[in-house]
């Protein structure tokens, strides 16, 4: 099976409701649950506010770090999974299901080569 990355993005601001934040960590929950359940499951996490960040950029045989998100933007990765699918369909299916969990913008990548069993 390959391996699939499943960014999910976020717009900037404040967290969402506790009752809103809490109903989606159940459904992630129980997402997840049935990942490991089938298999799939490799691995996944939320990270913290992109504030947090440092980029590290390379010129002139130097690295430059630099505090906060590579870019600016309205919208930030906010978490991620890896999952193991038998195709792109199965991972689609998948990523609906977060972005329904979620209710943000879920996008599904696979990575190169075939994943080692």
């Amino acid at each position: 099976m390959k391996q699939y990355l499943l960014s999910i993005y976020q717009p900037q601001g404040g967290m969402p409701e506790p009752e809103f934040l809490e109903a989606v960590m159940t459904d992630l929950g129980v997402l997840r649950r049935e990942l490991e359940s089938t298999g799939c499951w490799v691995f996944g996490q939320g990270l913290h506010d992109p504030s947090t960040a440092t980029v590290l950029r390379p010129g002139n045989g130097e690295v430059l770090l630099t505090d906060g998100p590579f870019t600016e933007g309205k919208e930030y990765l906010g978490g991620f999974t890896i999952l193991r699918a038998p195709d792109l369909d199965a991972a689609l299916a998948w990523g609906r299901r977060y972005a329904l969990a979620t209710h943000l913008p879920v996008e599904v990548r696979p990575f190169q080569g075939e994943a080692e069993d």
